[in-house]
């Protein structure tokens, strides 16, 4: 069947769905160029060759978790449930307190003594890539293997909305917070940095100052979504039997969970909560797919990708 780039359906229903986009992200707080580039970026892709258009369809999912983070400004989750800050803190001091001169430290407390500017580097290159690894993973499995491509992008989607969903049931301070701000609540504050500042000194480039600057949701510590990620891109990559490639994915993963905690982001408590997360819903979605009602719309899913046109 011949690629048809411009149908009467294919033009209301992307036209329908730009305008709805966009009076939307005006509603949570104003478009921003990112948003015309997603924009942009879908019609281009959808409209340019047949294959443009598999892939932007193909990788929608990722499309749709950042549309669902970056609408969580709409309604902070300090205004549905009530903020966490002196817990987290003295949980994670009473279960991994360090004694370092005669005073009992948190593990980001102890990290933020003993700093050097090694682990600084270290710790924001493995930070750096806690969604650029994901995606490019997400692209091979899209050329090796569209089926367990789609498994491994509903599963990703499935974690953050669990992820995000423990944000609005328990709202978290991260460790900086403690540490700028103390116990006392403070509204509307921006993201911050954190230990990653001085990755930033050292490269010469703000880029971690960008990333944070645009936080969506600053309250959110629990569970750590950045420890969730490269669990998941561990169990599909182990699933596609990529041998070595494994090592260094299990290497990226140990990086991301100290450097979660060693730039006084997250606690070792958030880190462990967003494994176990990661790993139950990756195992229930799994078990779920065994299931036909489960498994038939990612194999028809699978077929449009690989084979279809879109009319």
């Amino acid at each position: 069947m011949e690629f048809q780039r411009f149908t009467k359906k294919n033009i209301l229903t992307n036209g329908l769905i730009v305008i709805i986009y966009l009076l939307w992200t005006n509603i949570i707080g104003g478009i921003r160029p990112e948003h015309y580039f997603l924009v942009v970026l879908w019609v281009v892709m959808f409209y340019s060759f047949d294959t443009s258009r598999r892939i932007v369809i193909g990788f929608s999912i990722f499309i749709i978790f950042w549309i669902i983070y970056d609408s969580m400004r709409i309604i902070p989750n300090y205004e549905v449930s009530t903020v966490h800050i002196k817990e987290p803190y003295l949980l994670e001091k009473y279960l991994f307190g360090i004694n370092f001169n005669g005073e009992l430290l948190t593990p980001n407390e102890y990290f933020a003594k003993i700093s050097n500017k090694f682990m600084d580097f270290i710790s924001g290159f493995f930070y750096i890539n806690w969604m650029p690894v994901p995606i490019g993973f997400g692209i091979y499995l899209f050329i090796k293997d569209k089926y367990l491509f789609l498994k491994f992008s509903i599963a990703f989607l499935l974690v953050n909305l669990v992820g995000f969903s423990i944000y609005y049931i328990y709202p978290a301070a991260p460790p900086w917070y403690v540490e700028l701000y103390g116990f006392d609540l403070h509204f509307g504050i921006p993201g911050n940095r954190a230990g990653l500042a001085r990755f930033d000194e050292l490269v010469g480039i703000p880029i971690f100052a960008n990333i944070y600057n645009k936080n969506a949701n600053v309250l959110a510590a629990m569970p750590s979504l950045h420890a969730s990620y490269p669990v998941i891109v561990l169990f599909y990559a182990i699933k596609k039997r990529l041998g070595w490639i494994n090592v260094l994915f299990a290497i990226f993963m140990l990086g991301i969970w100290f450097s979660a905690v060693y730039s006084g982001h997250h606690y070792i408590i958030d880190v462990t909560l967003g494994i176990c997360i990661a790993i139950i819903s990756v195992t229930l979605f799994e078990l779920a797919t065994k299931y036909s009602f489960f498994e038939k719309p990612i194999k028809k899913l699978t077929k449009i990708i690989t084979i279809d046109k879109f009319n």
